[in-house]
């Protein structure tokens, strides 16, 4: 749980509490899909995806026809130890282009009705246009090779600026939110997170992020290790961590699925740095499990050991990588196909044949 702590942000953070689930809401649920006529459970993990989503919403009667992909984005400090193949202005670049609606999760997103939002959560160099959410901490994070990548307070405010956009998006009608991030330098970030908190050699988990360069990946692991030894993290405060050597969109993410879970709103997480936020969330209150949906095993080794940790499962294992919340959009119509035979497959009778038992498992 989190502990008591002195900003006004922190004590906010605090009294985000997951909510109470629905048993009988999840029981209908469960009993709607058994009287699908098909063989009971064969939908596998998209009938429990929908069951928690009961149970979340407190009702079996689900709607998910207004969704959005939430994407953060943040600038982090660590780039100027040359630990990616491209600038920051790509981080601005990129935010521009989804808030305009035309990146890449945008092309995947718009043929199957998913909205796509850009959120400035710590860019360095901020984009004018039209659309961009205002969620701004600072101009980027520190470089967490020389220092901690921000304060535990700046930390705090962030998942709270997350967890208030979901109260916000609920407002307007959103059923189904999922996270995304946008920020060069974040797998260096996120990365140096991982090894703490999961008490791994950093060396075991550094990867070429967007396609380093051999002398590139010993900066980037040479960054690492300097910022663990920098500021010493405690891998059993996971704010101290995020404050230390995490980052702004990290942050922002995390505070959606607590968010989700004390909103009452699904939460799909996407690749390892949102899987990443997500295990953040859950050991600052395991509750909040109940909210987050797993979209896909990301081609990153550390996501299966967080999903693992988590004790989620993931339907799509298909080597995805490109981040952006792509991987989560791809989850969405898999959930509108199983929400289609949900809620207007034939019944047993109507096939004009006996219902298949329910077995104890």
């Amino acid at each position: 749980m989190i502990a008591t702590l002195p900003g006004p942000f922190e004590r906010e953070l605090r009294r985000l509490e997951p909510c109470a689930l629905s048993d009988e809401a999840a029981q209908l649920a469960r009993d709607r899909w058994n009287a699908v006529a098909k063989p009971i459970g064969s939908l596998g993990l998209l009938e429990d995806y929908v069951v928690q989503m009961a149970a979340l919403t407190g009702s079996a009667d689900i709607d998910i026809s207004r969704r959005c992909v939430v994407v953060f984005c943040a600038d982090n400090g660590v780039v100027a130890e040359g630990v990616s193949q491209c600038g920051q202005e790509i981080t601005t670049l990129v935010a521009e282009k989804i808030a305009r609606g035309n990146s890449s999760v945008c092309s995947m997103c718009a043929p199957v009705g998913i909205d796509c939002l850009a959120v400035d959560i710590g860019m360095a160099q901020v984009p004018q246009v039209e659309g961009l959410i205002d969620c701004h901490i600072a101009d980027g994070t520190h470089n967490i090779a020389q220092g901690p990548a921000m304060t535990r307070e700046q930390a705090a405010q962030a998942i709270c600026q997350g967890a208030s956009l979901v109260r916000e998006l609920k407002a307007q009608g959103y059923g189904l939110l999922a996270t995304g991030e946008m920020g060069i330098g974040n797998t260096t970030t996120t990365t140096a997170m991982v090894s703490v908190l999961l008490h791994k050699d950093p060396a075991e988990l550094v990867g070429r992020g967007a396609g380093l360069s051999d002398e590139g990946l010993v900066r980037k692991r040479q960054a690492i290790e300097r910022a663990l030894r920098v500021n010493e993290p405690d891998p059993d405060d996971v704010l101290d961590v995020l404050s230390k050597v995490g980052g702004f969109d990290i942050a922002g993410m995390c505070g959606m699925v607590l968010g989700g879970a004390a909103y009452r709103v699904p939460v799909v997480a996407d690749g390892l740095i949102s899987t990443l936020a997500a295990y953040c969330a859950y050991r600052l209150q395991p509750g909040c499990i109940s909210a987050v949906l797993a979209s896909h095993v990301s081609a990153e080794p550390a996501a299966r050991l967080l999903l693992d940790l988590m004790g989620l499962q993931a339907p799509i294992d298909a080597g995805l990588r490109l981040g952006e919340g792509t991987g989560a959009a791809c989850l969405i119509p898999l959930l509108d196909m199983a929400l289609s035979l949900y809620g207007q497959g034939l019944s047993f009778s109507e096939y004009g044949m006996e219902p298949y038992e329910v077995r104890p498992s």
